[in-house]
């Protein structure tokens, strides 16, 4: 008899197997409503996340930002000149310069390049729109009026240690909350997944979006298949 999928398992209602470990988080990132000059009094690890995180005074109201590569404790954050840290409106970023925690629509704290050592490049920029090269090369088309961190994100040098040991990566996705280690249909029996039972899959792996839960593994409903030319 087979046995029901991963995919399966999560959705079936059963008490739950997850839980948000909320108790880990240090807060969310946000931008001030109103900027004011601030003052950086701490740089703390933030637990499920690739950056640290900047813990900064704003004329007595509190806020943690994304920490840039380089930001010291003691440093001033302003809107008011371009140096590494400080919070600008993109109308009033130069060309060329690299800023990251871009807000995608304004007022909204922060949505895009938040990730360890990552960067986005203003291309063009205007009083209303301004242009902006993401890391994937795309580029996106912003309101003049959303902020952003100007610099790189902190802990750039994240990725180039390696784990060395199973132990060290299973700390690190328990923090994560992710499931881990992630074995492959290929390595299970026959009853545990549609691609079980043998060294390779065996069968299409391309699937329609309207298969049923059991057979839908693989490639779903792909845009494209075999090589790319």
């Amino acid at each position: 008899m087979g046995k029901n999928l991963r995919q399966q398992r999560r959705g079936r209602g059963i008490s739950p197997r997850y839980k948000s470990p909320w108790h880990r988080f240090v807060g969310k990132p946000q931008y001030p409503d109103v900027m004011k000059e601030g003052v950086v009094t701490d740089i703390i690890h933030a637990p499920g996340r690739s950056t640290p995180f900047a813990a900064v005074d704003f004329s007595g109201e509190k806020k943690f930002i994304i920490a840039a590569s380089g930001l010291k404790i003691g440093q001033k954050i302003s809107s008011e000149s371009l140096e590494n840290g400080n919070i600008m409106r993109l109308r009033d970023v130069p060309e060329g310069s690299k800023i990251f925690n871009l807000e995608l629509l304004p007022g909204d704290g922060g949505r895009l390049c938040k990730s360890s050592g990552i960067f986005a490049t203003m291309v063009t920029r205007g009083q209303d729109k301004c242009v902006i090269l993401m890391p994937s090369k795309e580029k996106k088309v912003l309101s003049g009026l959303c902020r952003a961190t100007m610099g790189t994100a902190a802990s750039s040098g994240r990725v180039d240690r390696p784990f060395m040991k199973a132990g060290t990566k299973f700390f690190k996705m328990r923090t994560l909350n992710r499931m881990w280690p992630h074995t492959s249909g290929v390595h299970m029996n026959a009853c545990n997944h549609p691609f079980g039972g043998q060294t390779r899959p065996g069968k299409h792996k391309t699937v329609s979006r309207h298969m049923p839960p059991g057979k839908k593994v693989g490639s779903i409903s792909p845009r494209r298949t075999g090589r790319r030319k």
